[in-house]
């Protein structure tokens, strides 16, 4: 827990630090139930033709709400294996949640995949923390506290142009129907940018972009809980987000357009279409 401890020193707001404090736990607690069920024989079932939940999903929220619940901070969940309702923010405090962020790579036993924890207040993001337990790296950030990897304050990158970026993109659960759409964006992107990386989690491209490794990443269809933690990760860390038509963002849009602000004008013209 020392890397928390780290980046608490600067969260002024002590309602805050303790939700961090609740949110961190809680992460490091679902890793443990991850690395221990990776890379071996885990229970799948479909959501979808290509969308799957594991055993480790489910074992990793009930690890998180454990947690949570001890914290008696009192918020609406709002997680992924047991949402009812996540289309409109909710009103008051609420914990946004991905137990398993990356679950197909999970299932591959491919090592790219996070626990991602946000709060909401008043349907703004105040916290948040993005764990990927194989890597040890450890994301998190508090309003108006920076944002931090393993105890180290962490900013976006200063690649000014598209020209001289490294960006990311992920593809929708419902790429039949709108694969054209997907690769035609795709398509005039690579034609601008040093390169495009599809890794399978987006909480991990926010955190990416956040810390500099990234300077950009979209896509659409996304859900709450992908990308919570990651927005105050990214605003805290000195980046921008917004829908593709350049309006504010809210992880109940579907579509995410995140950048290192400097390259976001850009980004956005070649999106839209203009």
């Amino acid at each position: 827990m020392d890397r928390l401890q780290r980046s608490l020193v600067r969260c002024q707001d002590r309602s805050l630090a303790a939700v961090l404090t609740a949110a961190g736990e809680a992460a490091l607690a679902a890793g443990t139930v991850l690395r221990r069920l990776y890379n071996t024989p885990v229970k799948i079932k479909h959501k979808g033709r290509i969308d799957l939940v594991t055993e480790a999903d489910l074992a990793a929220e009930q690890a998180i709400l454990k947690v949570l619940a001890k914290s008696r901070i009192e918020a609406t969940v709002v997680a992924e294996e047991s949402a009812a309702d996540w289309h409109a923010p909710p009103t008051g405090p609420a914990w946004i949640i991905d137990p398993l962020d990356g679950t197909t790579n999970f299932a591959h036993a491919y090592p790219w995949f996070a626990v991602s924890i946000g709060y909401m207040e008043g349907g703004v993001c105040r916290a948040g923390v993005i764990y990927n337990p194989i890597l040890e790296e450890f994301f998190c950030a508090a309003a108006g506290a920076g944002a931090w990897l393993n105890g180290r304050p962490i900013k976006v990158s200063r690649a000014k142009t598209l020209e001289k970026s490294l960006l990311a993109t992920g593809f929708p659960y419902s790429i039949e129907e709108k694969a054209d759409e997907v690769v035609g964006v795709l398509k005039k992107v690579l034609l601008r940018c040093q390169g495009v990386r599809r890794a399978g989690a987006a909480a991990l491209d926010l955190a990416y972009v956040a810390c500099g490794r990234l300077d950009g990443f979209w896509e659409i269809n996304l859900k709450p809980w992908d990308t919570a933690a990651g927005a105050i990760l990214l605003r805290e860390a000195g980046g921008r987000l917004s829908d593709f038509a350049g309006r504010d963002f809210s992880p109940f849009k579907p579509e995410l357009l995140a950048s290192n602000e400097l390259i976001h004008q850009e980004l956005l013209e070649i999106i839209a279409g203009d």
